[in-house]
């Protein structure tokens, strides 16, 4: 254990300001590395957590997790789906059907993905009730001729709720394709790039669309586990006939995943050096210590002080300034971490700018999500390096003779 003393004397030497000029601005700038690295990495970290967590939570809440097609169109639903509610991974089925078209509004054309959604089904496989106003699902059932539109389709053709618009629906081969006039009855905004190219409509009107009245296109699924989607969709495949066929998220937005986790891997990396960095500066701090305490060391190698004893003394030093730089940066970073979307919102009004563009990004936010794993990381991998890179400063403490130092005082 360390001597009463020992730590006295540490902690003397790494919070004085009683050196040199150049070693009391070598252990600030030090310190400030530390903190603006550990600040930096946690705000970084959260930002990527906050991608990840929109990503699982609205994108996947809104578009399908799994879901079970067929080549032409599913003539009996309620069998089918009562058949994939009995995969214990399947927590809900629900009906839809999807069209590819365009909407039309005066001399603006914007594309469409249309799902023709079942509202009293809905809810149990998708979030998208959380996103509209209450009841807009049971009114959107009720009217034929309604259609709930993103805020970036709206966007493009600019229209708002009860304009109307044109919906157009190609067919296959030479035949005329499908016109439909329908009336905007909500503007969907989850804030993400879903809202570029979503339209959603009563499940009987879009199969009415499709060609194929009274059946559906395929029954979206809610896994337990979205990471086991892939592996749920090939058991299921497994069981249904060759007409049927499965596609999972990691097919439609794996990449997006992917991305995110690589970037938050590279940008955690290069922070990490950062903190290598500054660590390394303790180093240089130390060893100026040590060169102007020469004499300090020398009178307490001769009062007993053994070689031990002065290497735990500038560990304690070493470890002191790690700490005080890592606990402002944890604070730091916390706080930039739990202020950063509600700040970047505020200068996107103040300036009207929109830093995050749905056409280029997943989401037009800047999301933050604080995990306490990811901080502990940070914490323990700061407080670690700082220990490990004062133990060349203390052994060099501890090799000085007290008459080489003395000799000229």
């Amino acid at each position: 254990m360390l001597s009463r003393y020992i730590f006295l004397v540490g902690t003397r030497y790494g919070i004085s300001h009683r050196h040199s000029h150049l070693v009391s601005f070598i252990s600030r700038l030090s310190t400030a590395g530390l903190i603006i690295g550990v600040g930096l990495l946690i705000l970084v970290m959260s930002i990527m957590n906050g991608f990840d967590k929109e990503l699982r939570e609205n994108i996947l809440g809104v578009m399908p997790q799994a879901a079970i097609y067929h080549r032409h169109a599913i003539e009996q639903p309620e069998q089918l789906i009562a058949e994939l509610k009995k995969h214990p991974q399947v927590l809900a089925a629900s009906p839809f059907v999807q069209l590819q078209g365009l909407l039309s509004h005066q001399k603006r054309v914007a594309p469409v993905n249309i799902f023709g959604i079942d509202a009293a089904q809905e809810h149990t496989t998708s979030k998208l009730p959380q996103f509209l106003p209450e009841g807009t699902l049971e009114k959107l059932a009720s009217a034929e001729a309604a259609i709930i539109i993103g805020r970036g389709v709206a966007e493009k053709l600019n229209v708002q709720v009860a304009d109307t618009i044109s919906l157009i629906i190609p067919v296959e081969g030479n035949a005329a394709p499908k016109i439909k006039v329908v009336h905007v009855l909500e503007v969907l905004n989850t804030h993400t790039d879903i809202d570029n190219a979503l339209a959603l409509m009563a499940i009987d009107t879009a199969a009415e669309l499709s060609g194929y009245p009274g059946q559906i296109t395929g029954v979206r699924l809610k896994v337990d586990d979205l990471f086991a989607a892939p592996q749920v969709v090939r058991d299921i495949m497994q069981t249904l006939p060759a007409d049927y066929y499965g596609s999972s998220w990691m097919r439609t937005h794996g990449g997006i995943y992917q991305s995110i986790h690589m970037s938050k891997n590279m940008v955690g990396m290069l922070l990490f050096l950062i903190i290598a960095i500054a660590a390394f500066n303790l180093v240089s701090t130390l060893i100026m210590v040590v060169v102007d305490k020469q004499g300090d060391i020398a009178i307490l190698r001769t009062m007993g002080a053994s070689t031990t004893e002065i290497m735990a003394i500038f560990m304690v030093q070493g470890g002191l300034i790690g700490l005080i730089g890592t606990s402002i940066g944890l604070v730091l970073g916390i706080t930039l971490s739990y202020f950063v979307t509600p700040l970047v919102q505020l200068i996107e009004r103040i300036f009207g700018v929109q830093y995050l563009q749905s056409d280029v990004y997943p989401i037009t936010y800047l999301p933050s999500e604080i995990v306490a794993g990811d901080v502990a990381k940070v914490v323990i991998t700061a407080l670690l390096i700082s220990f490990f890179v004062s133990l060349y400063p203390a052994w060099r403490a501890s090799k000085i003779q007290p008459a080489d130092a003395l000799r000229y005082e």
